[in-house]
């Protein structure tokens, strides 16, 4: 087999500190995934894998498994015969994640460890600000660092009123304008990518995601097709994998996704506007629908903020479970879902005081 540069692959420093807890284990990443077997790159080459039996019986949901991106400690890292079987995933330094198609309540990973989210979306009947927003709630959440593409620029006749409209819900993120039928139309996508980096592209089926990551790896190695004339992409990308870019890095391809349902989503920094204008409220946990001296809704009269964008934060709100909740009740809420497992946000506070002390 032949050596792989792991580093190139994203393994750093603090993923090979924690690798060190398992001394008759190997590190490896999961480049895809076949039902329940996983091509894992190792460093003297790819292997199949399989979870161990310990490993299944341990885990309590479609979240602990192994997902593409991850690193992962395995039995061995040549490919001798039979699987290799995967004991432990490392801690993941982030995690795209979506509720599990035909389920009420769990949830499974997209992709692991990203450091930048590409949010697809074409400048045609694709065009979606409250599609966008959905998109980076989940991205935001997910601890990688959200980028809007725009695609099909070509096909779009009033692209700077798009990128006007797009500016009250991009909040900070960096926005990029990208085209097909231009040669250097990846160009702007190609500073985002290095030796060790992880990106990711998501966005609906047929916006041109496929185009995008055969420019950057020179061919054509996916298959692309267009948004129908329903507008609704065909699914042109059937598993994720990692594929490995010619001038360093990694990216991850994804099935393409029209909705994503919220498990959690970092409302905060998506809606950073109404979160400041909250600020001004003269109530601290002003819900804005009826309370007087409501700052969000002065500047809805305003002219300021607009209804959709309100109807959309309270919609994304109740799909995350944080309905009726300000920002700092959602950041409580969400540390307590973290600590769950021993009491809360308050117990395990108390426990780490408890472990200082006794140093």
């Amino acid at each position: 087999m032949s050596k792989i540069d792991m580093k190139n692959l994203g393994l750093n420093q603090r993923f090979l500190n924690e690798a060190n807890l398992y001394k008759d284990l190997y590190i490896g990443r999961i480049m895809s995934q076949y039902k329940n077997l996983y091509k894992v790159a190792t460093d003297n080459g790819d292997l199949m894998a399989q979870i161990s039996g310990k490993f299944r019986y341990d885990v309590d949901a479609l979240l602990d498994y192994p997902a593409v991106g991850d690193f992962v400690m395995l039995d061995r890292n040549e490919d001798a015969s039979g699987y290799a079987i995967i004991h432990k995933v490392l801690t993941r330094k982030s995690a795209f994640i979506r509720k599990a198609s035909g389920t009420a309540y769990d949830a499974q990973i997209i992709a692991a460890n990203i450091d930048t989210v590409f949010i697809c979306m074409s400048l045609n009947n694709d065009f979606n600000l409250r599609r966008i927003e959905r998109y980076l709630g989940v991205a935001w959440d997910s601890g990688a660092v959200p980028v809007i593409v725009l695609t099909k620029a070509d096909l779009c006749n009033d692209l700077q009123q798009k990128l006007v409209d797009l500016e009250t819900v991009a909040c900070g993120v960096d926005v990029l304008v990208t085209s097909s039928v231009d040669d250097d139309g990846d160009s702007s996508v190609r500073k985002y990518l290095g030796v060790g980096k992880t990106i990711a592209f998501i966005g609906s089926s047929g916006v041109g995601k496929s185009t995008l990551i055969n420019k950057l790896i020179g061919g054509n190695a996916l298959k692309t097709n267009e948004i129908r004339n329903d507008d609704k992409g065909r699914h042109t990308t059937s598993r994720r994998e990692i594929i490995i870019l010619p001038n360093g890095g990694v990216v991850i391809d994804t099935p393409g996704m029209r909705e994503i349902g919220l498990e959690s989503a970092d409302l905060s920094r998506t809606f950073a506007d109404i979160d400041a204008l909250s600020v001004d409220c003269k109530f601290n946990d002003c819900s804005h629908s009826s309370e007087p001296g409501c700052a969000v809704k002065k500047a809805i009269n305003q002219g300021e903020l607009t209804e959709e964008r309100f109807a959309s934060y309270l919609k994304l709100k109740k799909e995350a479970k944080y309905e009726g909740l300000n920002a700092k009740e959602i950041e409580t809420e969400k540390f307590n879902e973290m600590f769950k497992e021993v009491g809360g946000m308050k117990k395990a506070r108390k426990f780490a005081k408890k472990s200082n002390r006794e140093r």
